[in-house]
């Protein structure tokens, strides 16, 4: 059950794209079309998209798609239909069709309001935090005495001037792989860094760079800050849509749990 229920998305989204896009014909064999959906059979994965891979793979599922569809004929023309094998594959994948229909229908039917989103974000503010922001260039060599020479020429610096020579120097010096970008490493949390390079980017102020080289397990570095954010709470309009849907979600998953508690109290139900 636990399955079926964290599936249900996907398969909805499978049923979904295949009927919307089964009038696409890519190839006609013996009078019977090839469809976007026989091709969607063959690749078997929604996120895919067809006619974004390369050519020659186009080329070879196409084939494959082909080659199902004058196999399917001639096994339809064997007779294979009136088979006992048959029909009791046809009968499950009859049922499996129906349930996976019918859950997509339950899971359309649930609806979450935006005061029932603003209720859960009111309730669950501490899932909302975003943790307070640096955003840094750095400089990484090898040695204290690299980083000391690095620190000197950028003594005296301020605004712009301390930014250009900076990046320059960053470009010049740094063994890190940010080197090329000017030691940019963009926005990130304390706990994107190791504790030693945290603890040094959050305690300067914009603009500013360390005073002494900072020693990591890579070796050691000089860091610049461009820009700090304050930690807070992420507002609501920014997650909405996110909590509607871990919201509906849920109430489907609790819809079909009790729909199938309640038919187990009249199903006559054997283990073996």
């Amino acid at each position: 059950m636990r399955k079926i229920i964290l599936s249900v998305v996907a398969a909805s989204l499978m049923l979904t794209s295949a009927s919307y896009a089964a009038e696409k014909v890519y190839a006609r064999v013996n009078g019977m079309d090839v469809t976007a959906g026989d091709i969607a059979m063959v690749i078997r994965n929604p996120r895919v998209k067809f006619d974004q891979l390369p050519k020659q793979t186009q080329q070879k599922i196409l084939d494959q798609a082909i080659d199902g569809k004058l196999l399917a004929n001639k096994a339809i023309k064997s007779g294979v239909e009136k088979s006992k094998a048959f029909k009791e594959a046809l009968k499950k994948v009859k049922d499996d069709l129906a349930l996976e229909v019918w859950m997509k229908e339950q899971y359309n039917k649930a609806k979450v309001t935006d005061k029932e989103a603003k209720e859960f974000y009111s309730k669950n503010r501490d899932k909302f935090k975003q943790p307070a922001q640096v955003k840094a260039r750095h400089i990484l060599v090898k040695s204290e005495q690299e980083a000391k020479k690095i620190i000197d020429q950028l003594k005296g610096l301020s605004g712009k001037k301390l930014e250009d020579k900076f990046i320059e120097l960053a470009k010049s010096k740094s063994t890190g792989p940010s080197g090329a970008n000017g030691g940019e490493l963009g926005w990130f949390s304390a706990r994107r860094m190791v504790p030693e390079f945290s603890k040094a980017a959050f305690a300067l102020n914009k603009g500013e760079i360390t005073k002494t080289p900072v020693k990591t397990q890579f070796g050691y570095h000089v860091i610049y800050v461009e820009d700090k954010k304050a930690g807070g709470d992420i507002a609501f309009d920014s997650v909405k849509d996110r909590i509607k849907a871990q919201l509906k979600v849920q109430k489907f998953q609790n819809h079909i749990k009790e729909i199938a508690k309640n038919l187990r109290k009249s199903a006559k139900i054997e283990k073996f």
